[in-house]
């Protein structure tokens, strides 16, 4: 259940939150929404692999 409640999630962080990687955004450079986003994404990715 919750496997695939977080795979849910993560294709809809696809579809509605902006890539950064595509971007190629610097890290440094970024700002405290655009890491939090990146945060979020990350998160959700981990759960949903294990």
């Amino acid at each position: 259940m919750r496997k695939s409640f977080f795979m849910f999630l993560s294709r809809v962080n696809k579809l509605l939150l902006p890539s950064y990687s595509k971007r190629q955004l610097d890290l440094s450079k970024a700002s405290k929404l655009q890491l939090a986003i990146i945060g979020w994404r990350y998160y959700v990715t981990t759960n949903a692999l294990e």
